[in-house]
């Protein structure tokens, strides 16, 4: 995925989370997500969802309300729902597939789903404490049927929305069948921070659990696993006729 297509899923993973959850007018959230007119909103978001936002805030509302009284016991204090499909996917806590304690998280598919489809497991809290410091986050994951990836994730952003530490494992994914397995994630907290944010992500199919998250100061000796891009500053203009090889 491209970096504007990812920025494009992910303003529109939150807009419809906003219709959902927020009373905010369909102009008003359209403005706040930075696309142009509620028009060009509305056609981006039927392209993606099937669906103008006004129905598309109707329907969910309706099938919301049965979640709820269906599913209230799946609901994971202090954790929530997101990604460019969350309602084809299901979070909840398992009281049998666990690594220690009385119960994991959980996150699946509900729906079979090609790789352009995700949701995430997350939660996010303010960064003020940590300023300053390099902090560890570590987990252990166990996957089922895994057609795309399944990572873990966490992301330092500015007050701004900016993004200022990143990593989501894209590097070292998870696929397939695997056992209980501890994974880290180590980003610095730089001046400027406002949120910090993590969590499970599952791309396409398949079936994801989490238990035991820490999160932890550690000191300089331990490297960072901060996703910056990769380029190469060339000494002077190169292939401007086209007839290099590949």
């Amino acid at each position: 995925m491209s970096i504007t297509d990812y920025i494009r899923v992910r303003r529109l993973a939150h807009a419809s989370t906003s219709l959902l959850y927020t009373n905010e007018r369909i102009l008003d959230i359209a403005l706040y997500f930075h696309f142009e007119s509620q028009e060009a909103f509305t056609r981006t978001f039927k392209k993606y969802y099937g669906l103008p936002p006004g129905q598309y805030r109707k329907l969910m509302a309706n099938v919301l309300d049965k979640q709820e009284e269906m599913h209230m016991n799946q609901k994971i204090k202090g954790w929530f729902l997101s990604g460019s499909d969350p309602f084809n996917y299901e979070m909840g806590l398992d009281y049998q597939e666990k690594h220690q304690g009385k119960a994991s998280g959980y996150l699946k598919s509900k729906t079979v789903l090609d790789s352009t489809h995700f949701a995430t497991m997350m939660q996010q809290f303010k960064a003020d404490k940590f300023i300053g410091k390099r902090m560890r986050l570590s987990c252990f994951l166990k996957t089922k049927d895994v057609e795309t990836f399944a990572t873990m994730w966490m992301r330092v952003d500015s007050a701004s929305d900016d993004i200022l530490q990143f990593d989501n494992m894209s590097n070292r994914p998870i696929m397939g069948d695997t056992n209980w397995s501890r994974y880290s994630i180590v980003l610095d907290v730089p001046v400027g921070s406002a949120v910090i944010a993590f969590g499970v992500i599952l791309s396409g199919g398949g079936h994801i659990w989490a238990d035991q998250f820490t999160f932890e100061e550690v000191d300089e000796n331990v490297g960072t696993t901060h996703m910056e891009p990769q380029s190469e500053l060339l000494e002077e203009p190169f292939n401007l006729t086209f007839e290099e090889e590949i």
